[in-house]
């Protein structure tokens, strides 16, 4: 079996290959369930390591419904990572009712060309994951990350399975997964598994004002900086 850890900076990284990791998948910010890492946290990780590099493809945090705008970032991020040899793409696009945007991520697979493309968790909000696993199968998709649509993958395992029956590719179980339950997804159904051995270290000993909002961490609303807000605000300058 594979162990995919899911990076979420340098030192991260650097520490899964030196543990042994068999691929990471590279992305920012976990507490919102990651996003595309910036162009310098991607030239060191490339730079540095040997394992191969997955790259998460996320614009934003919040739903994986986007707009014309936000579908063009994504491909100008795979187009990047396709130059700096990247090693495979994590991606993926849902419609508002969360079933798969089949022609649209197909988009993204062509223009991964070669490269290995994995279907990130949206996969876990789509309301027929066997459906769903067929369709992806169908336009090329060779990995499809999930918890079993579950929000661990031990109470995901039996969906898991049957993913995994129906897939031609490979399903990697995500979510929870730790050495306490690791054995009970090595029973030979699964190939490669995905988890981050997140711990925390305390740095800071000083005063600190923390910069977190929990409005931001709401999956179903977007923030988006509001033109009215700013209008007022401007006006009250010139009062």
């Amino acid at each position: 079996m594979e162990i995919e850890i899911c990076a979420n900076s340098y030192q991260s990284a650097l520490n899964a290959e030196n543990a042994g990791a068999n691929r990471i998948e590279l992305c920012s910010e976990l507490a919102i369930g990651g996003v595309t890492p910036s162009y310098g946290l991607l030239k060191q990780v490339l730079s540095k390591l040997s394992i191969p590099v997955y790259v998460l493809i996320r614009p934003r945090s919040g739903d994986f419904c986007y707009s014309d705008d936000d579908f063009e970032i994504i491909k100008q991020d795979i187009n990047l990572c396709k130059k700096l040899q990247c090693d495979g793409i994590v991606s993926g696009v849902l419609h508002q009712d969360m079933t798969i945007d089949i022609q649209r991520t197909k988009e993204l697979v062509a223009l991964a060309d070669t490269l290995p493309f994995t279907f990130h968790r949206a996969f876990d909000s789509v309301p027929n994951p066997l459906q769903a696993v067929q369709q992806l199968d169908e336009i090329g998709v060779e990995r499809i990350l999930t918890s079993g649509q579950q929000s661990n993958a031990i109470d995901g395992l039996p969906l898991l399975r049957e993913l995994q029956e129906n897939f031609s590719g490979i399903i990697i179980p995500a979510s929870g997964i730790n050495p306490e339950n690791m054995k009970q997804f090595i029973d030979g159904t699964f190939k490669e598994i995905h988890f981050s051995a997140s711990t925390q270290e305390k740095r800071i000993t000083t005063n600190f004002l923390p910069l977190n909002s929990a409005k931001h961490f709401d999956e179903t609303h977007q923030t988006y900086t509001d033109q009215t807000i700013i209008k007022q605000m401007i006006s009250l300058i010139h009062e």
